[in-house]
């Protein structure tokens, strides 16, 4: 069972940051056990300009049948002739088998995560994925209607005879794939750890509740609204009709939920029954670009920096405002400052327009000498995507050393979570949120931000003030009282 993983590169960017992505040194070929076998991970080339990574499966198909459902064993679970659990396809086609290990041999870049090279994880690579035998129930067709979608820029499934020596006998249910595009790595190896199971149409494990969780986590950004998604997610949970049923209630609230600055506001506002006579509610995204709009021009704001842009909504509302001469939006996301440039139209935009407005890469967890002497930055929906040991690192990077004038962070009161009638109790309103604040908590933690850079902080309610939870989002409002100048006197004295 195999598998590999190439790129190319640039001496300033060099292939082999692959070894970091994937945590597995170039020069070294390592060995993992797994509890059907063991998996091999080597390099057949490692230079700047390209590199391969490969991923070999041993099965041991004793183990197989010792451990879990063997390869006799059909959708319904009746057992095939007994020497089918021995004699099968296993140590050579990919299936959920690979996947395993993939998920214990890639554990970290299937996480996107890179201490090393933290800003190399949100870039899109030159990818190149080859699979030599890869089962398809639903043949090469199926495999370009699964893959097709997902941003590759060729999908190869070429069908693999019974025998090349006989081909009146004509061909298998094996197909060798080859996918080449640019994507994240992250998203390509979760595509694949979903995906190969899928086309294999079987599992060599029992498929328990905790597998729809594992599903949503790496269909996260692109399941939801994979034109396959039914059959993915049935196939993916063994035709299980109950998970099947919850994983894809689950994947239309994540799908209603991004439609709209991935806030949950939009999931009632969807399935709003008003009539058309009848008021519609305003968005609560549209709320928090309203508020955050007021702040601004308070603040007397003309160059404003968007933390955290993402797609570019807040930065397309402040080019509608004349009064901010200079917009600046920064992401880490390529991907995301590519959708943002889409929606902006900047190829489109006349001269004097585009004058006004910047899209740049950056981590908000590192300072950055492009981002000083603005007027006011908002961190809109941003400081909740970050795990909380890296939050001092963002709060030195905006208030220590960028130091706006002005900062607006929002995020979501954690209180209010209680009046989403369609959000299940206990969950965050996203699934890559790490944390959500009470009011206590974001006041607390704005405070102490405030008195160790020299800023005063209000707070603002966004959307309805409920008298008992608050209102669904909060807001804060930095303002310097001390600045530079002031600093460096002080020091002085």
């Amino acid at each position: 069972m195999f598998l590999t993983i190439s790129t190319t590169g640039t001496p300033e960017r060099p292939a082999t940051d692959l070894g970091f992505l994937l945590h597995k040194h170039p020069e070294k070929a390592q060995t993992f056990p797994t509890s059907h076998g063991t998996a091999h991970v080597f390099y057949p080339e490692a230079s700047t300009e390209r590199c391969t990574a490969a991923l070999l499966l041993e099965v041991d198909p004793v183990a197989l049948v010792r451990r879990g459902k063997g390869k006799g064993k059909g959708r319904g679970g009746a057992p095939d002739a007994a020497r089918a659990q021995y004699v099968n396809d296993r140590p050579y086609a990919a299936s959920s088998l690979l996947s395993v290990a993939m998920s214990t041999v890639f554990k970290s870049a299937l996480s996107g995560t890179c201490r090393a090279m933290p800003e190399r994880v949100e870039e899109t690579l030159p990818l190149r994925i080859e699979v030599p035998v890869l089962p398809a129930r639903g043949g090469a067709e199926l495999v370009r209607k699964l893959f097709g979608p997902l941003g590759w820029s060729r999908v190869d499934a070429v069908a693999v005879p019974l025998d090349e020596q006989f081909p009146e006998w004509g061909d298998s249910r094996y197909v060798r794939l080859v996918l080449e595009g640019e994507l994240r790595l992250a998203d390509a190896l979760r595509q694949l750890y979903v995906l190969l199971p899928v086309l294999d149409d079987a599992k060599h494990y029992w498929v328990s509740p905790d597998e729809v969780d594992k599903l949503l986590r790496a269909g996260e950004g692109w399941l939801a609204d994979h034109p396959e998604q039914k059959l993915i997610t049935s196939r993916y949970l063994a035709r299980r009709w109950g998970l099947t049923r919850q994983a894809m209630e689950r994947l239309e609230l994540v799908r209603l939920a991004e439609s709209d600055d991935l806030d949950v506001e939009s999931i009632d506002n969807a399935v709003d029954e008003s009539t058309d006579t009848e008021e519609r509610p305003v968005p609560l995204a549209e709320q928090r670009r309203t508020a955050i709009l007021a702040a601004l021009s308070g603040a007397g704001a003309s160059r404003v920096l968007d933390l955290g842009c993402g797609q570019g909504q807040l930065v397309q509302a402040l080019l509608k405002e004349v009064r901010f001469t200079e917009i600046v939006g920064v992401d880490v996301s390529m991907r995301a400052l590519t959708i943002a440039s889409r929606r902006l139209k900047l190829d489109r935009m006349g001269e004097r327009q585009a004058a006004r407005v910047t899209l740049q890469q950056g981590s908000l967890t590192y300072t950055d000498k492009r981002l000083k002497g603005y007027d006011a930055a908002v961190l809109s929906e941003v400081i909740e995507h970050v795990d909380l040991p890296r939050l001092p690192a963002l709060e030195y990077a905006v208030f220590g050393s960028a130091r706006p004038r002005t900062v607006l962070v929002t995020t979501p009161n954690v209180e209010y979570n209680v009046r989403w009638e369609t959000l299940p109790a206990g969950h965050v309103r996203h699934g890559d949120h790490r944390f959500e604040w009470t009011r206590a908590e974001f006041r607390n933690w704005a405070g102490k931000v405030a008195g160790r850079h020299g800023y005063g902080v209000e707070f603002v309610p966004v959307g309805p003030d409920d008298p008992e939870v608050g209102p669904p989002t909060q807001m804060a409002v930095f303002t310097m009282t001390t600045t530079d100048e002031t600093e460096k006197e002080a020091k002085a004295a």
